[in-house]
């Protein structure tokens, strides 16, 4: 029987004490979970900057695991949630037993079919020849976790929508510790290289996997996971699939606009002669400021996705009970809240931009890509309240439409059209073309936070008159 107390609760007290309750063990498994992803690339680097490059090229694979995982993951979360607002229980069962199996099922796809092309795969990702050799011996063994990589963030989101977070930050943040400890001992203890990096995470994946699926074997989940409730009905994977396109919109722009980056980057990084008047900017050197770049960006950006995400269930189930006073008065504390945070964040970032990239990588070239991109996205951080607050209101309140054009937008309608404009642009205005890469995700950033405005405006003048 499911904890009614539970349900109560997130329906009757006060929204900020609820979201800042899910919110803070959310922000821990997101921190710890971009904390070990960029411990990867702290010590991978300390073999090279193409080394250092080629996490940046398999960070963008595990961009495209990530976004089947998160469609899986978050479409059957919000339907869940709606599903235990009006207390509809058989209905969260069926949604959450079928979305785990279907997240293991697509991860063996990724495993087989990954594996079989693989050489393909990373060329395609953007790998330069130098970069290839570490690339391929990464992609292997995280390609053989792909299962429990899947999996994991399916369960980890299932469990944030039905207000479980501190049961999701169980499985993520042990993961990411052995994680943490495994990387230098694999890597330059047993001399395994780059392949020791990947062997450390898929270690820890399995391990994650592991505690999360014991939280629905011991009963943690409002919601039962059984094969009993495993749904044959395409209307069910239909509502899964469609309720979760803003996150694959969202993560697979991400990994589609990652290709075109380190493509640019690359290109762009060749082509450039000198850096201040000492140095040549060599491909890699520019793939890896960027990834360094991108690596710390999405550590910061941890904190304002996990408010959004402490606001999910939240906003899903006062939504399904129609209780949309709550659902505004929630909205309202998440984008303040988020917004105060991000200011601080971007005052250090930008101050310190070349001191947190050298910190990776002591190498001139990198730290000149990679500080300017880093403190031209600083610059925009706290605009990411709006970005992804208005966002998760949609994705979780069933405005599929919406949400998916969204979530597009960011890294994917405004990032791909600008990736490749911009050097051109720059260049036009006698600057060095590769300025147009490290100012690409800002513009668009800032774009996209314009755009939120007009739908957040049309969802809140639909919503009917506030029912507390």
């Amino acid at each position: 029987m499911p904890d009614n107390s539970s349900l109560n609760r997130m329906l009757t007290e006060p929204v900020g004490s609820l979201i800042l309750k899910n919110a803070v063990p959310t922000i821990i498994t997101m921190m710890v979970t971009a904390i070990y992803n960029t411990a990867d690339t702290f010590f991978v680097s300390r073999l090279g900057t193409s080394a250092s490059g080629a996490v940046g090229i398999i960070f963008t694979l595990m961009f495209l695991m990530q976004a089947v995982a998160f469609t899986i993951g978050m479409g059957s979360g919000s339907v869940t949630s709606r599903a235990l607002g009006a207390k509809d229980f058989k209905k969260a069962n069926t949604y959450c037993s079928t979305a785990v199996f279907t997240a293991f099922f697509s991860g063996v796809l990724f495993t087989v079919f990954g594996n079989i092309f693989r050489e393909s795969l990373v060329r395609h990702l953007g790998a330069t020849p130098t970069i290839l050799p570490y690339a391929l011996d990464y992609a292997k063994y995280i390609l053989f976790g792909a299962p429990f990589i899947i999996s994991s963030f399916a369960m980890n989101n299932l469990l944030r929508f039905q207000g479980r977070a501190a049961f999701s930050m169980v499985g993520m943040i042990a993961g990411g510790i052995i994680n943490i400890i495994l990387d230098p001992f694999f890597i330059f203890v047993f001399d395994w290289g780059i392949s020791g990096a990947a062997i450390a995470t898929l270690i820890s994946q399995i391990i994650s996997f592991s505690i999360l699926l014991s939280m629905f074997i011991r009963k943690k989940s409002l919601a039962e996971l059984s094969f009993f409730h495993i749904s044959l009905s395409l209307k069910t994977y239909t509502d899964i699939i469609t309720s979760g396109l803003p996150s694959f919109f969202r993560q697979g722009m991400g990994a589609l606009s990652g290709i075109f980056l380190n493509r640019q980057a690359a290109f762009w990084g060749a082509a450039t002669l000198s850096l201040a008047a000492t140095s040549v900017l060599a491909s890699d050197s520019a793939v890896a400021g960027m990834a360094i770049c991108n690596r710390v960006d999405k550590l910061l950006l941890a904190v304002a996705i996990g408010l959004g995400q402490g606001f999910q269930p939240v906003c899903g189930m006062n939504y399904g009970a129609g209780k949309n006073g709550r659902v505004r008065e929630a909205y309202v504390f998440l984008v303040k809240l988020s917004a105060i945070i991000m200011s601080a964040c971007a005052i250090l970032v930008f101050i310190f931009a070349p001191e947190i990239v050298r910190f990776f990588r002591d190498d001139d070239a990198v730290v000149f890509v990679g500080s300017l991109a880093l403190r031209a996205q600083s610059l925009v951080l706290p605009f990411h309240s709006l970005i992804f607050g208005t966002n998760m209101l949609l994705q979780v309140a069933g405005e599929k439409k919406s949400a998916t054009f969204l979530s597009s937008m960011r890294q994917g309608l405004f990032f791909i059209p600008c990736i490749f404009i911009l050097p051109h642009a720059v260049q036009f205005l006698e600057f060095e073309p590769i300025l147009g890469v490290q100012l690409t995700q800002a513009v668009c950033d800032m774009l996209a936070a314009v755009c939120s405005i007009p739908f957040m405006v049309r969802f809140f003048r639909k919503l009917k008159a506030p029912d507390f």
